[in-house]
């Protein structure tokens, strides 16, 4: 039997907006991926000590406060520092296009921007996950 790609979603930060968040995550269980979400305003320490505790492949950030160039950033710092840096970083919100190759360059795999189909997001999990 197959194991199930294992996905933390997290919105870092004083965002306050998560529907995109629970969109995501709905997809990504639909398309028989295990999604754990951990609720609005999670620090960026507190997203790396549950995608730890969780086992997961994958963590997904969303972020629509403006403050994805020190959030997403910070996380892969911090998966890096534990020794979990095998655990794949993606972001989604209202990035402008600028930001992108920072972040990529920082550690994070992938930027969604609005209008990104979900099954954009299943297939580039499914590709870039290694189970």
């Amino acid at each position: 039997m197959e194991k199930k790609i294992r996905v933390l979603i997290a919105k870092p930060g004083l965002d306050g907006h998560d529907r995109g968040a629970k969109v995501i995550a709905r997809a990504l269980r639909d398309a028989g991926m295990e999604v754990i979400y951990t609720g609005l305003r999670r620090t960026p320490e507190q997203i790396v000590t549950a995608a730890i505790q969780e086992d997961v492949d994958a963590v997904g950030l969303s972020c629509l406060s403006g403050a994805h160039n020190h959030l997403f950033p910070r996380v892969v710092e911090l998966l890096r520092e534990r020794q979990a840096d095998d655990i794949v970083v993606i972001g989604g919100g209202v990035i402008p296009d600028a930001d992108i190759p920072g972040l990529k360059e920082a550690g994070v795999k992938e930027i969604f921007t609005p209008g990104t189909s979900t099954e954009d997001v299943v297939a580039f999990l499914k590709t870039h996950v290694g189970r």
